[in-house]
């Protein structure tokens, strides 16, 4: 299965960004999408959207947070890094810092983050991810700067 995996679009992405992600399985957006008609391209690709709510949206459309299995693998999808994880979680997947992130913490929790769309921070150039899971296979992580 493959994901595409972005954040932090702010109502805005580059043009080409749906066609991008046509090869995706699913799309998860981790937040700050801002506007819900911002989503209308994604949606029209007929993949399965998953989407949690940042602190810049200005309504509660989308659920704070998500928990997912996939390939046996429980991901927790949150726009702010959460400073305590739900039992069981193996991948937090957040936006929020505009910074991409790939790290294993002390309890081999894999913290991940792709990075902003438009707006990114700390030098950072923007960008998406590609998430690719398998059933038995580790999962892969793959960066896409814009």
């Amino acid at each position: 299965m493959r994901i595409a995996v972005i954040s932090d679009t702010h109502d805005q992405y580059p043009t080409d960004l749906p066609a991008r992600l046509q090869g995706a399985d699913e799309i998860w957006h981790l937040g700050d999408v801002c506007e819900p008609e911002t989503l209308t391209a994604f949606e029209n690709l007929g993949k399965p959207l998953h989407v949690v709510l940042g602190n810049n949206e200005s309504h509660n459309l989308w659920p704070y947070e998500l928990r997912l299995e996939r390939a046996g693998i429980i991901f927790f999808l949150v726009h702010i890094p959460p400073g305590r994880l739900p039992p069981g979680v193996q991948v937090v997947l957040h936006g929020h810092t505009h910074v991409p992130r790939d790290e294993i913490d002390a309890q081999g929790v894999r913290w991940l983050n792709p990075g902003c769309i438009t707006r990114p921070n700390r030098g950072a150039r923007s960008s998406f991810a590609w998430l690719t899971v398998m059933p038995g296979q580790p999962l892969d992580w793959r960066l896409v700067r814009l």
